[in-house]
């Protein structure tokens, strides 16, 4: 990890937070393991990132989790009254709250969070608005038809993307419309139909997905 090639690629590209916000990701990411970053691609000159947007939701203790139960917890071992610094010590389960879920999380040998490239991770960001039909059906998926209506608007799905669904779940976090339980005993929430997902990896070069629920899958 010490090699000199990704020091220097280090000292050269990714110590500033503003070369990051003036579209360098691609750039650094790619010195930073040490190989020559091609030429960006129009459309991620025609979107180069202006600002930083914080995604996450910040945990608390009932925070909504796929199974009901708490999964948070907060022990507080040393306080500024008495200790002058504060400190928590935390149990929580790795899938609460806003997280990464690594290909091993249902596969049997792939790849761990540590073990995905830092290069999949710094991408471009592709979103996929559903929430007017979320706000009518809470079962509403991204189909292949959003991806095809995403891509007439905005062009092909760049490679190395990562693909989002905006269902506006967001706004119903702290009540029990999150988990969304019906009379059916199920989950009833927004997500990607399986074959929007073969769709993406079959025809794109896409490394992710993401959603603003408790699952990539809907609720039922």
């Amino acid at each position: 990890m010490c090699h000199h090639c990704v020091i220097d690629g280090v000292k050269k590209s990714m110590l500033s937070r503003r070369d990051l916000l003036r579209g360098a990701a691609m750039a650094a990411g790619a010195a930073a393991i040490g190989v020559a970053a091609a030429p960006q691609p129009l459309f991620a000159q025609a979107a180069m990132p202006t600002r930083a947007e914080d995604l996450t939701h910040e945990l608390y203790d009932m925070f909504p989790t796929f199974f009901g139960e708490q999964q948070v917890f907060y022990d507080q071992k040393f306080n500024y009254a008495e200790h002058k610094f504060n400190l928590f010590q935390l149990t929580l389960n790795e899938h609460t709250g806003t997280h990464l879920d690594a290909p091993l999380h249902f596969s049997e040998n792939g790849q761990s969070v540590s073990e995905i490239p830092v290069s999949n991770l710094v991408v471009p960001l592709c979103v996929i608005h559903i929430h007017d039909r979320a706000a009518d059906d809470a079962d509403a998926q991204v189909t292949p038809d959003d991806i095809k209506a995403w891509i007439s608007r905005n062009g092909e799905i760049p490679d190395n993307a990562c693909v989002a669904m905006h269902s506006g779940w967001e706004n119903h976090l702290g009540s029990d419309k999150f988990r969304n339980v019906g009379s059916d005993e199920k989950m009833h929430f927004p997500g990607f139909h399986i074959e929007a997902a073969n769709m993406l990896m079959e025809e794109t070069n896409a490394v992710g997905l993401a959603v603003d629920t408790l699952s990539l899958d809907h609720g039922p």
